[in-house]
């Protein structure tokens, strides 16, 4: 615990000394850990045409009680190197390639989970065929939409998430996106590959006129997979559709709302799907403190599987989301058969700080269906009569934020989770507590221009 109490401490007695301002996100997940500014390098050789970016990202963590197992505490760090290169030939026409270099160092390779490592690989590769009102991507890319709770890169994994295939998107301040993809699967030791076929298609809206202070982001979403076995032990083909709708509004005198509700519908095999969920979030923030502190309470929802009908698949299929922090800092749980309620407090004292802290009481929504990892794969299932007592347990996070100029950025935190009657009347009952220190770097290589390099867009960004 000393260990756990330096990583947290240490960067906030080093910021007291710090007197360099910048620009800092309030949201600190699931979007990447710091700015999206990079530091601008500018060399006169260097092809105009031509953009070099760089990230290098360490994260010490330690945990207790790893994969539930009482006692088995592990120090580790986790190193991300990534370099991309952007090249504009024509006006209307822009490439990009990423490489990634990821590891787990000083953590058994049994204990290495697979979004932890992969070696030197291709993370980004596209071409993007562009208008004024038209973007067509193809190729290897990202996809976040809304707050990345259906879809998103989960950044925070050593890894990141990628796709294989197609996004024309159209607008600009309006725009809707029309997708046709499949997963990218990540090989620690060889390329990385995805699925056969395309197999995760959607279109979705980004609305930001319809009401005043208000985005809206409706969308629809295909799951269609070539070979999945039923209940039953039949081999067929899964069609899922998920219509969804997100939004973020600002409302009158401080206040805001957040939040998604989608509902599953569709076939697996010789099985029906029938489930949804929702996230509802109601906050406030005091804008005439210079700390701007901000207080909201959230709920979560996701339907589980009660088995009581032998043909009908009713646990909520969470997609590919972030799910960093979702449910407290320890990301143990998926959003499938899971509600939550929790309340957020975040506080800037300065520009370039940022302090969060939440506490989270997690719960079955049925009390037939089981526990579900933050990868959405089955931890543990429930007893043939079912739980008793729908308590998974209750959490509390600190973590805190400082960004050190526009490309260096300090991240720390400690959470704990103190498990419930599920968890402890099925063996996976020891407490748990992380903390993590993380140092992001970014730079990004131009010709001279002005003295000053212009910070692109993400592709995603809205």
């Amino acid at each position: 615990m000393k260990k756990i109490a330096f990583f947290l401490f240490a960067p906030l007695m080093l910021c007291a000394m710090s007197s360099t301002y910048a620009g800092a996100q309030r949201e600190m997940y699931p979007r990447k850990m710091g700015v999206e500014k990079v530091k601008p390098l500018t060399w006169d050789p260097w092809p105009k045409w031509v953009t070099f970016d760089m990230e290098i990202r360490g994260r010490t963590e330690e945990q207790t009680a790893l994969n539930y197992v009482s006692g088995k505490d592990r120090l580790y760090e986790l190193t991300r190197v990534r370099g991309g290169l952007t090249a504009r030939p024509v006006s209307w026409l822009t490439a990009y390639m990423q490489f990634q270099d990821a590891h787990a160092l000083g953590l058994p390779l049994r204990d290495v989970a697979a979004n932890q490592r992969d070696a030197f690989d291709l993370r980004q590769g596209y071409l993007d065929l562009h208008t004024k009102n038209v973007h067509f991507f193809a190729g290897r890319q990202e996809l976040k939409f809304g707050d990345e709770r259906v879809v998103g890169i989960s950044d925070w994994t050593n890894t990141s998430r990628t796709w294989d295939g197609f996004d024309l998107r159209l607008g600009q301040k309006n725009t809707v996106d029309i997708f046709s993809t499949s997963v990218v699967l990540v090989h620690p030791t060889s390329l990385d590959t995805h699925g056969a076929g395309l197999t995760f298609h959607g279109v979705e809206g980004n609305i930001a006129t319809l009401i005043p202070h208000t985005v809206v982001q409706p969308f629809v979403l295909i799951r269609a997979e070539p070979r999945v076995l039923s209940q039953q032990g039949i081999y067929g083909t899964e069609t899922e559709v998920t219509p969804g709708l997100h939004w973020d509004s600002k409302l009158p005198v401080g206040f805001d709302t957040s939040g998604m509700a989608d509902l599953q519908r569709g076939s697996y095999s010789n099985d029906s799907i029938h489930a949804g969920s929702a996230i509802i979030r109601f906050g406030w923030v005091a804008s005439h403190h210079s700390g701007r502190p901000h207080i909201e309470y959230e709920y979560d929802y996701a339907t589980g599987n009660a088995h009581t009908n032998a043909s009908r698949i009713s646990t909520y299929d969470q997609q590919y989301p972030s799910n960093h922090n979702a449910f407290g800092l320890v990301d143990l749980f998926g959003f499938q058969n899971i509600k939550q309620n929790r309340l957020n407090f975040t506080l800037a004292p300065r520009p370039n700080m940022l302090f969060a802290l939440q506490a989270e009481s997690l719960h079955l929504a049925t009390t037939g269906d089981g526990i579900y990892a933050s990868g959405g794969t089955k931890t543990f299932g429930a007893p043939s009569s079912g739980f008793l007592q729908d308590g998974i347990g209750t959490g509390l996070d600190l973590s805190f934020k400082h960004v050190w100029s526009e490309s260096f950025v300090t991240n720390t935190g400690i959470g704990h989770f103190f498990p419930g009657y599920v968890m402890t009347s099925s063996k996976h009952g020891a407490p748990e507590t992380i903390a993590f220190l993380q140092l992001t770097y970014r730079f990004k290589l131009d010709k001279a221009s002005d003295g000053r390099l212009e910070v692109e867009k993400d592709k995603h960004s809205k």
